[in-house]
């Protein structure tokens, strides 16, 4: 959690087999696990308050991965150019 939830996913984003996304809303935290596996949840302290935060955070954690084909596909190819970069 951090002001725009920016520099904690920022940040976050920055580390080995870390998968961060900011969320603003319960569809956006359940999309970045569903769609992404998303492993870490970065929060707006400015823009949400704490009724809304607890939303996200329930959405997140209730949320699997679909492990769908297209998904696997999108994760992989983020993979390869995490590994490419690291040359």
């Amino acid at each position: 959690i951090c002001g725009s939830g920016v520099g904690v996913d920022i940040t976050a984003n920055k580390f080995k087999n870390v998968r961060s996304a900011v969320a603003f809303n319960p569809d956006q935290a359940f999309a970045s696990r569903n769609d992404d596996n998303t492993n870490v949840l970065s929060l707006a302290a400015d823009y949400l308050d704490e009724t809304d935060a607890k939303k996200i955070v329930s959405a997140w954690l209730a949320t699997p991965f679909s492990g769908e084909e297209r998904h696997l596909r999108r994760l992989r190819k983020i993979e390869d150019l995490e590994r490419r970069n690291l040359k």
